[in-house]
């Protein structure tokens, strides 16, 4: 038999426990992985209550402290919710997850299903400065199983001890099929001649993968008598935030410098190794990364691919030449 990791969380009385086989769902742009699940009843200190379970999607925009004022510091985007216990109508038919999961659970097993509309946003974090505690601000997914004598009645007040909850990610993979990669060139002349510097940078593929090296190749036709003293290369990350409000902004990700001279009517080519990290980026506030589960490791996040709102991320590589001027550094970028 194959052995499969099991995410269990039972809540603080032990009346409920909620099971899942995974925690990241694959988002194929064309549809979402289902979310399968068990939810283990023991009827006996229901004392007449159900038992219920949701699935949300949120935007946490604050810290917990603000809630201990009276504001909402996170909002609900999407939420559906199951009634599991008693058992409320007909259910889909089980998957082999379930499938096994019952088999931990045995006669008090209740399966559900929930599926995640391809609209909504991914998982998506926003990293915290070193000295902010609580939660990151983002997009997450919680499933919870909670005992109610309804499934939303704002007037009853839910008892910590009769929850359970497991954060999920909804998160894309790659394409199959990876395009060349882009293109940029540019030429400049200085003051008082008309000579040039012509500038082209390119990388062979549109996509990497985290921790991959990428290659930029730097191409340089020096037709002036000044000399070029050093190649800059940036990594930017553009993060647009499309949920409370439109929020833009770019942070750098990679600056490194190389002390490449050309001289004067003369030309090179070579190709730099850059390699965007987040292990290099832990003090900058505001990085996107991939949604976090507990204390896990991450990443810095993946270029979105989607077609509504949410927190969509993007990259770009600048090449920078510093041309020496008469004590002065002229700059000439392609992107």
């Amino acid at each position: 038999t194959s052995l499969c990791r099991i995410y269990k969380k039972t809540s603080g009385n032990g009346s409920i426990a909620l099971y899942l086989g995974k925690r990241d769902f694959v988002d194929h742009v064309e549809s979402v992985d289902i979310v399968d699940g068990v939810i283990k009843v023991d009827p006996a200190e229901l004392e007449g209550r159900k038992v219920w379970v949701y699935l949300a999607c949120s935007f946490r925009y604050g810290s917990d402290d603000l809630d201990l004022i009276g504001m909402n510091y996170r909002k609900d985007i999407w939420i559906k919710r199951q009634q599991i216990y008693p058992v409320d109508g007909t259910k889909p038919a089980n998957t082999p997850m379930q499938e096994a999961l019952l088999k931990k659970c045995e006669d008090q097993g209740h399966a559900f299903t929930f599926n995640i509309d391809n609209n909504l946003p991914c998982s998506v974090g926003l990293q915290p400065a070193p000295e902010d505690v609580g939660k990151a601000c983002g997009v997450d997914y919680e499933v919870k199983a909670y005992i109610a004598n309804e499934a939303d009645d704002p007037d009853e007040k839910i008892n910590k001890k009769d929850t359970c909850r497991l954060i999920i990610r909804k998160i894309q993979f790659a394409p199959g099929t990876i395009p060349a990669g882009p293109q940029a060139d540019i030429s400049k002349n200085f003051m008082m001649s008309d000579k040039l510097v012509h500038l082209e940078a390119s990388i062979e593929k549109e996509l990497y993968f985290h921790g991959d090296q990428i290659p930029v190749k730097v191409k340089i036709n020096n037709e002036t008598t000044k000399v070029v003293k050093k190649i800059k290369i940036t990594v930017d990350q553009t993060t647009e935030v499309l949920l409370y409000q439109t929020d833009k902004y770019t942070k750098t990700v990679l600056n490194e410098e190389f002390a490449e001279e050309v001289k004067g009517e003369s030309t090179m080519e070579k190709t730099f190794m850059v390699v965007p990290l987040l292990s290099n980026n832990k003090e900058k506030r505001g990085l996107a990364v991939d949604g976090r589960l507990k204390d896990e490791d991450t990443n810095l996040t993946y270029t979105t691919v989607q077609k509504f709102g949410g927190i969509l991320v993007s990259y770009k590589i600048k090449v920078n030449l510093l041309v020496s001027s008469g004590g002065l550094l002229g700059g000439l970028t392609a992107r």
